[in-house]
């Protein structure tokens, strides 16, 4: 399937490309996204998604196949499996900043496959889903490139910082991507309503085998 989104942020193009391209920077704002190592080209790592009562583990890399620092153009390929299952996942990121009233708008176009439990929500919740995490991807890095960085210790007469210094602030093991919380109620409930359905089918089914046991039976 082929999702198209839109976001802006409030910074010039020569500021946001950079930042787009620091995987560990933006990393934070990818609900359920973990960067294990980046070498400029190949980022590898894991994702963890959430369906219903069920958490999905992808692992897998994701591939720069076109920085095109002059036409602001970039192309991702990312493809991952599931760690336990059959489920795979397969996108073509392709990103395209252009200058806007100051900022930067970032048009993206996803061409995304999906397998396993996830695909069961279909297109449309899919798309619905895709919406809302452009929306809070794109207010999590509009505040990260705005925010001031933190104040640097002055070294020590050694010529050394100190660690705190150093380190900077540890980021928290990220939370699994909920599709139910991040999608809604509605689609919630329409989720809600596909499992009630399965469920009555799967008891009319065992009904079914019993009078067809039973039917056996009297006929002997």
């Amino acid at each position: 399937m082929e999702l198209q989104h839109e976001f802006t942020v409030p910074v010039p193009v020569d500021e946001a490309w950079p930042a787009l391209l620091d995987i560990e920077r933006v990393a934070p704002c990818l609900p359920g996204a973990t960067v294990e190592e980046y070498d400029g080209r190949t980022v590898t790592g894991s994702v963890k998604v959430k369906v219903g009562p069920v958490t999905v583990t992808y692992r897998g890399t994701a591939v720069f196949e076109e920085q095109d620092e002059s036409a602001h153009r970039m192309v991702l390929v990312a493809s991952g499996r599931e760690t336990r299952g059959q489920g795979t996942a397969r996108a073509t990121v392709t990103a395209e900043l252009s200058g806007r009233d100051g900022g930067t708008a970032v048009s993206v176009r996803t061409d995304l496959t999906v397998t396993g439990r996830p695909a069961q929500f279909g297109r449309g919740v899919l798309a619905e889903v895709g919406d809302r995490l452009v929306s809070q991807f794109a207010d999590c890095l509009a505040k990260r490139l705005t925010e001031r960085p933190p104040a640097t210790e002055e070294p020590r007469e050694d010529g050394t910082a100190t660690a705190a210094a150093t380190a900077g602030p540890a980021e928290p093991e990220p939370e699994p991507l909920d599709l139910l919380h991040v999608a809604g109620l509605p689609v919630a409930k329409r989720a809600a309503a596909l499992t009630a359905a399965l469920a009555v089918l799967a008891v009319a089914l065992r009904l079914c085998r019993r009078n067809r046991r039973r039917h056996g039976k009297r006929r002997r």
